[in-house]
């Protein structure tokens, strides 16, 4: 006998996908994203930059690994809930401290499985991320029509600021480093002797951990930090966090601190929203993209060397290549769709990029990045 469903994922266009509900009971609204990463789905689910988004994972064995604190990007998960092929199973990981379903469960995030993801994934595709309700009923009781109203009636994340909402409330001191066999994270034994800034959109651990891997004695601050706060901890470079949301509406206090700071011809450094904000401070414009970028497996062309990286990704706006104004370079294209994925400022040691050189769990290719901050810092003591 056919077990009966009890979750339930209702699109704003009516279409209606029926499963077996696992995590959290309850409701959530949000906007559904996929994404093709094969590893790493605990990183994606604490990743600030998920806020107000449901995940669908194209890779089927979600779950099988388990879960444990060491990975979590942020304190809690971000991401609303999760849509899998098969129902999580019980993990085989040596280093697992719990099953998906218990942390999912515990930290309050919904999840439905028994879903047909390709032709889930299909949809967003050629519709675009739909609006969505996801529910867990153990009885099975839905209302689909309030459901798909409820869709309908969700604003979105266009005009939305959810940096706020994801960004520490108060400034911190990061000395933590890269995770190292066998003592996994740790105090960094390098020297750290550039003073950073990293401003607070969303950030991910990782990033931090790299920054300070990389010779950075970070001091971490709120998005809404102003111009004079940021200088009042004298530092020698300014970077510029990935997180949530739309940039032009984090913009609205954002990006006049960042011209500030662009007026003191410090190294700047930017990683997904950050670079989105580091472009409209430069007077270019951010777009909405159909599907946005979702995965660990994203080819970008350097278009000034020619060398192709495979990079991980998390954005659902872009960067409007067109609106770069004069002395502001191109520096990276993806090869999926030509959006920009990077840029920098013609004489001056700043920079940018769309996606992720920190990612955890990988790929790496892009991990220089943070020498090359750390190299223009260098250089302007010399």
């Amino acid at each position: 006998m056919p077990q009966k469903p009890t979750a339930c994922l209702a699109l704003a266009d009516g279409t209606v996908f029926h499963g077996q509900g696992f995590g959290a009971v309850g409701e959530v609204v949000a906007e559904l994203v996929f994404n093709t990463a094969m590893t790493g789905y605990q990183e994606i689910m604490t990743d600030p930059s998920y806020a107000s988004q449901i995940v669908t994972f194209t890779f089927p064995h979600i779950g099988n690994t388990g879960v444990t604190e060491q990975d979590d990007e942020a304190p809690e998960p971000v991401a609303s809930g999760i849509v899998v092929k098969w129902d999580p199973t019980e993990p085989s990981n040596w280093r697992a401290s719990s099953d998906l379903v218990q942390w999912m469960e515990r930290r309050g995030r919904i999840g439905i499985g028994g879903i047909d993801t390709r032709r889930l994934t299909r949809a967003i595709r050629q519709q675009g991320s739909p609006h969505v309700v996801l529910a867990h009923d153990p009885q099975g009781n839905f209302d689909i029509a309030a459901m798909v109203a409820k869709a309908r009636e969700w604003k979105g994340l266009v005009g939305l600021d959810l940096a706020k909402e994801v960004s520490c409330r108060q400034s911190y001191r990061w000395d933590e480093g890269l995770w190292s066999w066998p003592d996994t994270f740790g105090k960094t034994n390098e020297s750290r002797p550039f003073r950073v800034v990293a401003v607070d959109y969303g950030a991910k651990r990782n990033i931090l951990r790299s920054l300070a891997q990389s010779g950075a004695d970070v001091t971490v601050l709120p998005a809404t930090a102003t111009a004079e706060e940021v200088l009042a901890h004298d530092p020698e470079g300014i970077f510029l966090s990935n997180g949530p949301g739309d940039p032009a509406a984090t913009g609205e206090y954002a990006v006049p601190m960042i011209q500030e700071l662009l007026r003191r011809d410090m190294p700047i450094f930017g990683i997904c929203l950050g670079h989105q904000m580091l472009a409209l401070a430069l007077g270019a414009r951010t777009i909405k993209m159909n599907h946005g970028h979702h995965g660990a497996n994203h080819p970008v062309k350097d278009v000034e060397t020619g060398k192709v990286e495979i990079t991980s990704m998390n954005h659902g706006f872009a960067v409007d290549a067109q609106t770069l104004p004069k002395g502001v370079i191109e520096t990276h294209v993806s090869l999926f769709d030509g959006s920009n994925c990077g840029l920098r400022v013609a004489d001056k040691p700043v920079f940018s990029v769309q996606y992720h050189p920190e990612a955890s769990p990988g790929p790496q290719d892009s991990a220089y990045l943070f020498e090359r901050f750390t190299e223009a810092m260098r250089a302007r003591r010399a």
